[in-house]
């Protein structure tokens, strides 16, 4: 028992670490603290979060447990061992290293100040979105799994009446805003590919539900769309 909750706390720490190191290590590659565009998309992205995991301890206090330990889940599909890595770590990373780059050598020119700030309008949004996502659905594990363990139901309401998928939608647009946030066009290309990387992880979890968890058959055909209404 002992072992079990000193491995618990290593795991916090270490997602602190990695929380806190982004931002670090964008302003150390930029070589300047002097960046106020990066200091405006810090503070919104990572109060956003705060605020999100604040709302999300006192509603549904499972979730956090569930989310925290979600490396030690046994029935995790394969698949997901490795894109969860992928698209929510290693792919972050590389857009901030290179958003970092960028600035440091001046390989972007300049962002059109109204795309800027219609950039951080819909990012705003867009955090606003996933926090209602993540809200409403008591099920919303940080891997793609079928939760018998806590009786997993499907979830219809609130932004899941729009698309099926209202987490890695949000996720998707704010990632893409990233670059025009910071100033770095370049930042498209890590971005690019880890919009690919979550719309082929919505793919598989979309049929992964729809073969396993009861109802959510039904549900494709009262929410059609996984990602974009109208599209897919």
């Amino acid at each position: 028992m002992e072992d079990q909750k000193n491995d618990m706390v290593w795991k916090y720490i270490r997602g602190i670490l990695f929380f806190l190191g982004l931002p670090v290590l964008l302003f150390l590659l930029a070589g300047t603290f002097k960046w106020w565009q990066a200091w405006v998309y810090v503070g919104i992205s990572y109060s956003a979060s705060i605020f999100s995991r604040v709302l999300l301890a006192k509603k549904n206090p499972g979730l956090v447990k569930e989310r925290a330990g979600y490396a030690e889940k046994e029935d995790t599909k394969p698949w997901d061992k490795v894109l969860m890595p992928l698209a929510a770590l290693v792919m972050p990373a590389l857009y901030f290293i290179t958003g970092g780059l960028d600035k440091r050598f001046g390989w972007s020119g300049p962002i059109p100040v109204w795309l800027y700030w219609v950039a951080l309008l819909i990012t705003l949004a867009g955090y606003a979105f996933s926090t209602w996502a993540i809200l409403e659905n008591r099920f919303f594990s940080a891997v793609v799994r079928i939760q018998t363990d806590r009786g997993q139901t499907v979830v219809d309401t609130g932004p899941y009446r729009f698309v099926r998928h209202p987490g890695y939608a949000s996720g998707i647009v704010v990632a893409l805003l990233f670059p025009i946030l910071i100033g770095s066009w370049w930042a498209f290309v890590p971005v690019g590919i880890m919009s690919v990387l979550v719309v082929i992880r919505t793919a598989l979890e979309d049929k992964t539900l729809i073969a396993e968890l009861p109802g959510y058959a039904e549900f494709t055909r009262k929410t059609r769309f996984r990602l974009l209404p109208g599209v897919w």
